[in-house]
């Protein structure tokens, strides 16, 4: 999607051509099954066992062991390897290519038009939305996880710290609503998700006529397209 907005270095027909459903799959299940294998770190070793053994000189099965988050998990694996290796570096590599993109649709908007062409605020225009949309989703992102991972620092680098409680539940909070905010996001920002999401309640929980359902299929199948 961020290809598609930079429409001013990739035509729309090399953008069809290179980002087909079938690449775009292939990206998605990649992200998944790399997520996947990250969060898997702590059960290959990079644990708290052999700390919490050594520590009450236990044999593993004789280790009794209190379920805390902090207890069982690293926070050299939270902060070192997930914090600044996993969530940093791409949300400051998101950043630049947003602020790319904005600088890009501006520098389109900006330009005068020719007699001969289409007036550029009617696309770039739409481009723009889409990419305030998106950026929108990043920010929440980063106000969502970043407080989290402030306190994973916080754990780790300064050992006489305490934090309250409550801030910790609200941190944790935060990241678990963040998988709920993208949704509405996109319903209340991007119209074809809008058309899509009110398509699909209308079908499976008003049990609308088919009728209708098949007026608004067309619409939402070429509304897909045009999104991947």
């Amino acid at each position: 999607m961020v290809l598609k907005m930079s429409n001013g270095i990739l035509t729309k027909t090399c953008y069809r051509s290179v980002v087909t459903a079938r690449r775009a799959g292939i990206a998605i299940t990649g992200c998944w099954v790399l997520s996947f294998l990250v969060g898997l770190v702590p059960m290959f070793g990079w644990n708290n066992m052999n700390n919490l053994r050594n520590k009450h000189n236990s044999t593993e099965n004789g280790l009794i062991i209190t379920c805390q988050f902090e207890t069982v998990i690293s926070m050299e694996y939270m902060v070192y390897f997930n914090f600044f290796v996993w969530v940093l570096p791409p949300l400051f590599l998101m950043l630049i290519i947003y602020l790319e993109v904005f600088h890009l649709i501006q520098k389109q908007l900006n330009k005068k038009v020719c007699a001969n062409s289409k007036d550029p605020h009617k696309y770039y225009g739409k481009e723009l939305k889409i990419a305030k949309s998106l950026a929108l989703i990043l920010l929440l992102f980063a106000l969502s996880w970043l407080p989290l991972h402030t306190l994973n620092c916080i754990t780790l680098f300064c050992k006489t710290c305490k934090t309250p409680m409550i801030i910790t539940y609200v941190a944790i909070f935060l990241t678990h609503g963040n998988s709920a905010m993208n949704p509405i996001v996109y319903a209340f920002r991007i119209e074809k998700f809008q058309s899509t999401y009110l398509y699909i309640w209308k079908k499976y929980f008003c049990c609308k006529p088919s009728r209708f359902m098949n007026g608004r299929h067309n619409t939402i199948c070429e509304s897909s397209k045009n999104v991947l």
